[in-house]
């Protein structure tokens, strides 16, 4: 059953909404390009070694039929180990980059917010 009431209070104080000012004085800050810096040190490479590694698997599949056929055992070829291996370097990425979430950028993005927040 939905209500238009809000949702209760948990207790604390209103968080303070930040000003425009805040913000840009938060987004010049060294602490703000050091958070960014952590961000793009760790994403940007990423994206582009798992694009290349894409890619390569596309074009491998286009062009080299012949190696991508090649039977490994059974009825496994290079081609199904190569694309079961897209999947797994998914979500090995995944877990690596939420483990350097959780231990480089959540503490410092907290701060920042816990800061802006409370007006400090």
């Amino acid at each position: 059953m939905a209500t238009d009431a809000p949702p209760p209070a948990k207790g604390g104080p209103e968080p303070v909404t930040p000003s425009t000012e805040a913000f840009l004085e938060v987004q010049e800050s060294a602490e703000f390009g050091e958070l960014r810096r952590s961000y793009r040190s760790f994403a940007f490479p990423l994206t582009i070694a798992f694009t290349t590694w894409y890619l390569l698997y596309v074009l491998l599949s286009n062009y080299a039929g012949g190696f991508m056929g090649a039977k490994l055992f059974g009825n496994i070829n290079v081609a199904f180990v190569f694309g079961i291996a897209q999947f797994l370097t998914t979500f090995l990425i995944a877990w690596w980059y939420s483990r350097h979430a959780a231990a480089k950028l959540d503490p410092k993005a907290e701060a920042i917010k816990s800061r802006m927040e409370g007006g400090a």
